[in-house]
């Protein structure tokens, strides 16, 4: 019975030895040369050490496809996992899509997703999306003014090459951002943005060129319309003689205001909508066009005394906002009508707020009844600007709420994604406000969340520059990453 014990005692303390060695094998192994070389081309977040490098990337999302985790390189500074993930559990009721040190939190627990930048097998592209880019006054000018035809077709096509080389198939292009054309208008001045001199021919149809140019990319382009917007600061005289804005300032009209040192056609005016809508007509008629946009500019002030003359010399029995607001559907079912009665293939889109309250009290326009009516739009495209942490509209619950609003079947739903914020401090956001500062796939996962929603039809970011002029490398792998969902 001794011998029996003894025996057993030996076994035991041998199997107590044999377990040590292997855990003495095991540590060795995660800090040898394979892990320093991972880790030595990554920065260390603050109060990271340099044996605690790694970051991971916990991501409690609906979704339910299964992502292959592929060795992460020196570059990438990831933490390296071998096997695939199986499930990725659902999401929270509140979004928390947020990047955590392994040195604060450690591995994940079982079941929570470890997502790197670089994924192997990428979400596939909604067929059919639009995937826009916003190409600004701000960005045509400095490619346009003072420019040949070469030059300025050359800087185009270099342009909407890049657009297209990253997965995007839209522009949507500012063809009259103050109340004056870059194309040919029997209606509105030349821009001064083309030569420095509103109302001079700068030689070449721009407007044509990019449409030829948009073509030969494989590219849709709208024409981006501000409908009331004269002025932001009062260059009267700047005004060429041929403006309609000028000669109703001159006659006394109602159908243009100065307004805080700015100009502003008139909603209430039954002159201005007109003038309006036949600007409209003419570049759905002339070029080849896809869309016509509008963006979230309508009336410039919540003052009532903007209009207020004209409201009571219209004797409306409705208060002086709801018939703003009545002015404005008017204009959209009239732009709507007009460009459907020349190009049933055209469509109409408009690009208001995000936040839902600031259109109906602030910019005075119904969106909800554009949403639940047929004869308004083909798509509402709202500038969606926040991120996923944002204190009062947090992107996903907003998305959702946009989705909600469309009743017509066939409205389909482009959200607006604020590219312009990466690399910045959202001073809005509440505790979401550094968000956007260190972000690799902010871009892609707003897109991602979008094409949940039942009426999705696309996506726009804003802006052409804050994606293809900001050359920062926060900015170039934001680009790669949503390349690779496109």
């Amino acid at each position: 019975m001794k011998n029996v014990r003894k025996w057993c005692g030996i076994l035991l303390l041998s199997g107590l030895l044999l377990l040590a060695a292997c855990m003495v094998l095991s540590f060795a192994g995660c800090s040898g040369p394979d892990r320093a070389s991972v880790s030595s081309g990554a920065s260390a977040e603050p109060g990271v050490s340099d044996a605690q490098d790694a970051e991971i990337l916990l991501s409690r999302s609906e979704s339910r496809s299964v992502y292959g985790v592929e060795a992460p390189s020196a570059e990438d500074g990831r933490l390296l996992v071998s096997q695939e993930i199986d499930q990725v559990p659902s999401e929270p009721s509140e979004p928390e899509m947020e990047e955590e040190s392994a040195a604060s939190q450690g591995m994940p627990e079982q079941g929570e997703a470890v997502m790197l930048a670089k994924r192997t097998q990428p979400a596939q592209p909604v067929e059919g999306e639009a995937r826009g880019v916003w190409f600004s006054y701000l960005t045509l000018g400095p490619l346009a003014k003072n420019k040949t035809q070469a030059e300025f077709a050359s800087n185009i096509d270099t342009a909407f090459g890049k657009i297209a080389d990253e997965g995007f198939n839209t522009v949507f292009a500012q063809v009259r951002p103050f109340a004056d054309a870059l194309y040919q208008s029997d209606y509105f001045p030349w821009s001064y943005l083309l030569t420095g001199t509103e109302g001079e021919n700068p030689g070449y149809d721009p407007l044509e060129i990019m449409c030829e140019i948009a073509d030969k990319h494989g590219l849709r382009i709208e024409a981006w319309i501000n409908p009331y917007r004269v002025r932001l600061s009062g260059y009267k005289d700047a005004l060429s003689s041929k403006n309609q804005a000028r000669k109703w300032l001159k006659s006394g009209s109602d159908s243009v205001v100065e307004w805080n040192g700015g100009i502003y056609y008139n909603p209430g005016s039954a002159q201005a909508r007109a003038l309006i809508v036949n600007g409209v007509k003419e570049i759905v008629a002339n070029y080849n066009v896809d869309g016509i946009h509008f963006d979230d500019y309508f009336y410039p002030t919540t003052d009532m005394a903007f209009d207020q003359a004209t409201w009571r010399a219209a004797k409306s029995s409705l208060p002086q906002a709801d018939w703003r607001r009545e002015n404005v559907n008017q204009l959209v079912r009239e732009v709507y009508t007009a460009v459907k009665s020349i190009d049933p293939n055209c469509l109409f889109g408009i690009s208001p707020q995000g936040n839902t309250q600031n259109n109906y009290n602030g910019q005075f326009i119904d969106v909800e009844k554009w949403l639940a009516n047929p004869g308004y739009l083909d798509y509402i495209c709202p500038q969606i600007y926040y991120g996923f942490e944002n204190g009062t509209n947090p992107y996903a619950q907003t998305v959702e709420k946009w989705d909600r609003m469309i009743k017509v079947p066939t409205i389909k739903l482009y959200v607006g994604i604020a590219a312009y914020k990466l690399g910045t401090e959202d001073q809005w956001a509440g505790a979401g406000s550094g968000e956007w500062l260190n972000t690799e796939d902010i871009l892609a996962r707003m897109v991602e969340t979008a094409r949940k929603a039942s009426h999705y039809g696309g996506f726009a970011i804003y802006s052409y520059d804050s994606l293809f002029s900001t050359d920062t490398p926060q900015v170039r792998i934001e680009r790669e990453n949503l390349k690779k969902i496109l």
